[in-house]
């Protein structure tokens, strides 16, 4: 008797057995949909997105009132007073020397613009044209100051106050 093709049949049972496994259905690890249905419908009851109810009108915002930006009433008061004291103090300070007079008028004197004729420039003054040299009458807090216009310059201007000399820019007006 031939037992060789005996013994290769034995030795390919084993792989023979696990061919037929592996073709077989393989068990599931997921309940029957009958028994997911209700753990599904109850899971997209708490996923559904809410709408809250609308909050009363009256509330009160504890992290954005109504007047947030808004500065504090002391603090308002306290700028006031100190806008007031620092105006009657600007109101009651008169100059003293002649520089600070001449700052004062040289801040209110305000020209048109500059003009050079024959080879001279000449401070404009809407009508007015004043040349190096020339004096002029200013009037400041019921008093008549005498100035003379010393250098003018393509953009600035000096004026003279007795021995006190102030340069100041020309800004011409907007043109109407």
């Amino acid at each position: 008797m031939n037992t060789m093709p005996f013994r290769a049949g034995l030795m390919l049972l084993p792989a023979l057995l696990v061919l037929v496994r592996a073709t077989a259905a393989p068990a599931s690890d997921l309940n029957p949909p009958q028994l997911r249905r209700p753990v599904v419908e109850l899971a997209q009851k708490l996923a559904a997105p809410t709408t809250p109810a609308p909050l009363p009108e009256d509330l009160v915002q504890p992290f954005n009132p109504a007047a947030f930006g808004a500065p504090d009433p002391e603090e308002l008061r306290a700028l006031a007073a100190a806008q007031a004291a620092a105006n009657n103090a600007a109101a009651n300070a008169k100059p003293t020397t002649d520089r600070e007079l001449l700052d004062v008028i040289a801040a209110r004197i305000t020209p048109s613009g500059t003009l050079i004729l024959n080879d001279e420039p000449l401070l404009i003054f809407g009508q007015k044209r004043l040349r190096v040299g020339d004096r002029f009458a200013v009037a400041y807090d019921g008093q008549t100051y005498d100035l003379e216009l010393a250098a003018i310059d393509r953009t600035t201007f000096t004026l003279r106050l007795n021995r006190d000399e102030i340069t100041r820019p020309i800004k011409p007006g907007k043109s109407k």
